[in-house]
């Protein structure tokens, strides 16, 4: 029965983190379409590269911003067709973790809630650009979290020669 306790006690103990969203909002927003009008009177089969970042500031205790960054450019060849850039960001608390489920929960679960928010902004805003609808998919930011610590413990074990 003591054994039933505290494995009880240490399941309460890890579901006791808290994750809550206080505010979510665009902190910077970019659209470039440098060849225009003449882009829109050509046939287009354009390139689409997509690069995502994300940077976090601790903002006091147990609160944090992350910012999640997503860059979308749209080329013809070398000529870009048109470049956007957005810095969707939001404000956490998240209380009850270890430093390492935190670092954790900064680099997923928080740019999986900023995600879709960033993913409308690009949407609307190459629309309104004048550009068909580009619907970004989904991003497992697991898988990125995993590769990131992977690359980091092979620098760390491979240090440079130079």
């Amino acid at each position: 029965m003591a054994d039933d306790i505290s494995a009880a006690n240490s399941e309460q103990q890890a579901n006791t983190g808290q994750l809550a969203i206080q505010k979510i909002y665009v902190k910077d927003l970019s659209f470039e379409a440098p060849n225009t009008p003449a882009v829109f009177t050509e046939k287009l089969n354009p390139a689409v590269d997509i690069h995502f970042s994300n940077e976090t500031l601790e903002l006091g205790e147990k609160q944090h911003e992350v910012a999640l960054s997503v860059t979308v450019t749209v080329k013809q060849e070398e000529r870009t067709i048109y470049l956007v850039e957005v810095k969707q960001a939001g404000i956490f608390t998240i209380d009850g973790f270890s430093s390492e489920h935190l670092s954790a929960i900064l680099a997923t679960a928080c740019p999986n809630i900023l995600f879709p928010y960033a993913r409308e902004v690009v949407s609307d805003i190459v629309t309104k650009g004048g550009f068909p609808q580009i619907l970004l998919a989904p991003v497992n930011f697991d898988v990125l979290y995993a590769q990131e610590l992977q690359r980091q413990q092979q620098a760390e074990s491979n240090p440079s020669t130079h």
